[in-house]
C-alpha cells in the first residue's frame, strides 16, 4: 500500500467517491426512501390534539428540540423568523420537543415569544424521522408526506431561510 491510501482520511473520500460514482449519492444524502408520516397522535404544547389534515400536501419543516439545549434555543429563533417570513405561502414549520409535558413546553415557548406551533413527542413521530438523537435536527418533508432529509445542528440564519426557497411545492 502506498503512503497515500495509509491514511483513513483518504481511504473514506476514496469510498465515497466510489459511491458517489456508483449512483449512490442521493441514497446518502436522503437516507432510506420512507413512506408518509403518519402525524396523527401529537400533542400540541398549546394543549390541543394536532389535526394531521393541517399538514397533508404541504411541505412541512419540522425540526426535533429539547428545553434544555442552547442551541436549539438559538436555533428555534430562526426557524420563528422563517415562519413568520412564510406568511401565506403553503410551507409550514412544526417544532417537536423530545423533552418534558405540553404544559411546561407549552410556557417555556411562550417564555420566547415563538410563533411556530410545537408539538410533544413521546419518541413515535421521530422514530419516524431519524434515529439519530441530536437536537435540533431540522428535517424537510415534502408536500407528499414524504421525508427528504435531516439536517443535524443548529443553522445558521441564512441556511433556515434557504428552507423556505428548498420547500416550495
Amino acid at each position: 500500500m502506498t503512503a497515500a491510501w495509509r491514511s483513513p482520511v483518504a481511504r473514506a473520500s476514496a469510498v465515497v467517491l466510489v459511491l458517489l460514482l456508483l449512483g449512490a449519492g442521493p441514497a446518502i444524502a436522503a437516507g432510506p426512501a420512507r413512506t408518509e408520516v403518519n402525524w396523527s397522535g401529537l400533542k400540541l404544547a398549546a394543549g390541543t390534539q394536532l389535526d394531521p389534515a393541517r399538514l397533508k400536501g404541504s411541505p412541512v419543516i419540522v425540526v426535533f428540540w429539547a428545553t434544555w439545549c442552547g442551541f436549539c434555543e438559538r436555533h428555534n429563533a430562526r426557524v420563528d423568523r422563517l415562519h413568520r417570513a412564510l406568511g401565506g405561502q403553503p410551507q409550514q414549520v412544526l417544532g417537536v420537543a423530545i423533552d418534558g409535558n405540553a404544559e411546561s413546553v407549552g410556557r417555556f415557548v411562550r417564555a420566547k415569544g415563538w410563533t411556530f406551533p410545537v408539538a410533544v413527542d413521546d419518541g413515535s413521530i421521530r422514530r419516524q424521522f431519524t434515529a439519530r438523537r441530536m437536537v435540533p435536527m431540522t428535517c424537510v418533508v415534502d408536500a407528499a408526506g414524504t421525508i427528504g432529509q435531516c439536517i443535524p445542528g443548529e443553522m445558521s440564519e441564512d441556511d433556515v431561510m434557504a428552507l423556505a426557497r428548498q420547500t416550495r411545492p
